[in-house]
């Protein structure tokens, strides 16, 4: 099963201020972005849920210092993502 990734314009706000400040992340970023899509559970994503203020809320990671936090609907097959940035930033 493929999943969709839903772009709010809040996101993509985040996304082009994160990609603005770390354009070395692109790629990286990019290739994220797509394994999402094919398989979020991938091990590489290391896809946890979060607790406490971000109850409900997943996150996957970039690399070892970036994230994206997300919402993750899985009767629905779509990913909201909602922050990406360092660790402090999105949690």
């Amino acid at each position: 099963m493929t999943y969709a990734l839903v772009f709010t314009p809040g996101y993509e706000r985040v996304e082009k201020r994160f990609l603005r400040r770390h354009p070395e992340l692109r790629r990286l970023y990019r290739k994220t972005l797509r394994l999402l899509e094919a398989d979020p559970f991938h091990p590489s994503l290391r896809l946890h849920p979060l607790q406490g203020r971000l109850a409900g809320l997943h996150s996957a990671s970039i690399n070892l210092s970036y994230r994206i936090t997300l919402e993750l609907l899985i009767e629905n097959g779509q990913i909201l993502p909602i922050n990406v940035g360092d660790h402090d930033a999105v949690y």
